[in-house]
């Protein structure tokens, strides 16, 4: 099967394309964006790999699903498009950047400054319906996602897994700890940031072990 994706992806992940679970994803997803609104545009769903390619990944940020409503999603978790006003999670992620960092406080919510550094901004469930949050789930996104994760964790040497909330850290069985760091904390959300998301000093800890592996920090 043919996947529009950056060819260092493409080549890292050839065993899922001919999968029948991918097959059948394909389809479902075509069905979806045929028969209404979905996020985010169809040319910015595997956008997340294109502006991070395989061997340049440092740090690897988890989410759920992208945004839903019209405007918002540009295929990097969390972040939203050019001109569209952060939700409540961004807010407090951007907060807690420039807490930790000292970044300026009022940071655009378009993360892609970040993939370019080397941030694999990934959903679990690249797609949904307008307005149906987790609309997509349970169709095959997430087994093509684990397998990213998997992939990247035995291919991979050094990299930072920030885990954030009850789903992200689920995902920690897939990471090889020996090798990698995995930090985990409180979902950034209004409902839990201040259970331990404020505070958790992910962003300089991920610099400081960049450092100490003779990587470039990013600038968050």
């Amino acid at each position: 099967m043919d996947v529009r994706i950056d060819s260092s992806w493409k080549a890292a992940l050839a065993p899922e394309w001919d999968k029948p679970y991918f097959a059948a994803l394909t389809e479902f997803v075509r069905g979806e964006y045929r028969n209404g609104p979905c996020f985010p545009p169809p040319s910015r769903i595997f956008a997340a790999f294109d502006a991070c390619p395989f061997d340049r990944v440092k740090v690897v940020i988890i989410g759920q699903d992208p945004y839903h409503g019209p405007g918002q999603a540009n295929g990097l978790c969390f972040s939203v498009s050019d001109g569209i006003q952060p939700p409540p999670s961004l807010v407090n992620i951007l907060k807690e950047v420039s807490t930790d960092t000292g970044a300026p406080a009022n940071a655009p919510g378009n993360l892609e400054r970040w993939a370019r550094q080397g941030v694999l901004l990934l959903n679990a469930t690249l797609t949904v319906r307008e307005h149906c949050a987790g609309s997509h789930q349970g169709r095959g996104w997430e087994t093509f996602t684990d397998n990213v994760i998997r992939t990247l964790s035995a291919g991979r040497d050094s990299l930072v897994f920030l885990l954030w909330g009850s789903f992200a850290i689920s995902k920690r069985a897939l990471i090889d700890t020996n090798k990698h760091l995995v930090l985990t904390s409180p979902h950034p959300s209004p409902l839990s940031a201040y259970r331990g998301f404020f505070g958790n000093h992910h962003f300089s800890t991920a610099n400081n072990w960049l450092v100490g592996h003779g990587l470039t920090p990013i600038q968050w």
